[in-house]
């Protein structure tokens, strides 16, 4: 049994305006499968597939109010295309963002909403990626998500350092996930301070949920609650430094 990362889960006070940005950021489609969510991905894709990680802008009235554990890198081809990309997304709506990144060659911006995101220089290994580069996740102990991680998913592991662990699907398509070693980040979750976006992951056709979930618990995932109840399809956990991801329905 195995699972993949399918999804990005974003939450937004309004799902149909930052989901538009985003398409327009990402040159993906919009669609909807019902009130307060907004679906986004690229156009003639058929999901679910390794090609690309699509994302679900979801209707949250509660603000954001600390910087995201989990953001988006995307993907430019030339110096040219990153001051381009850059200029345009400026005029959607996205503003710059100062994380303490310093003097670095990628820039940090955020959405209408406040999330950060990069867009990164041209860099070889994310040639072929597509728009999204990387879904980055920050955490204090890069192996021990690599472990976590490696063995919740089917993704290959890439690059593991003390610094960040770097996989990306079997296939070799699509985006890389990455952990990123934040000094000072705390650990653990809580309901006070729930995530404004988070990872979702499928096991695959003919696997077990629940098996899956339990599996996942050996590896050291715990429960979280936040007051979804029992009648919801997916099964919501926290990886061992408290990262909020949820198992889908296999697919």
């Amino acid at each position: 049994m195995a699972t993949r990362l399918v999804q990005i889960h974003l939450k937004a006070r309004d799902d149909a305006a930052l989901g538009r940005f985003w398409a327009e950021a990402l040159g993906w489609g919009v669609s909807s499968e019902g009130p307060g969510v907004t679906n986004l991905e690229p156009e003639g894709f058929v999901y679910p597939s390794p090609d690309a990680v699509v994302i679900d802008v979801v209707a949250d009235p509660q603000p954001k109010t600390a910087k995201n554990r989990v953001h988006l890198d995307l993907a430019t081809t030339s110096a040219a295309h990153q001051s381009e990309l850059v200029a345009r997304l400026r005029k959607l709506g996205a503003t710059p963002a100062d994380v303490g990144q310093g003097d670095v060659p990628w820039t940090v911006l955020a959405d209408p909403e406040g999330n950060e995101f990069c867009v990164l220089e041209p860099r070889e290994m994310y040639r072929d990626t597509g728009p999204v580069a990387a879904v980055v996740v920050d955490c204090a102990d890069p192996s021990g998500a690599g472990r976590f991680w490696g063995g919740a998913t089917d993704w290959t592991l890439h690059e593991g350092t003390g610094e960040h662990a770097r996989f990306r699907s079997a296939r070799g398509v699509g985006p890389y996930l990455e952990f990123l070693r934040t000094p000072g980040l705390t650990t653990g979750w809580s309901r006070a301070d729930r995530p404004r976006i988070h990872l979702d992951l499928r096991p695959y056709p003919g696997d077990d949920q629940e098996g899956e979930a339990a599996r996942l618990r050996s590896l050291g995932a715990t429960d979280i609650d936040f007051g979804q109840g029992d009648e919801v399809p997916w099964t919501c956990l926290a990886d061992p430094e408290g990262n909020e991801f949820c198992i889908l329905t296999p697919a």
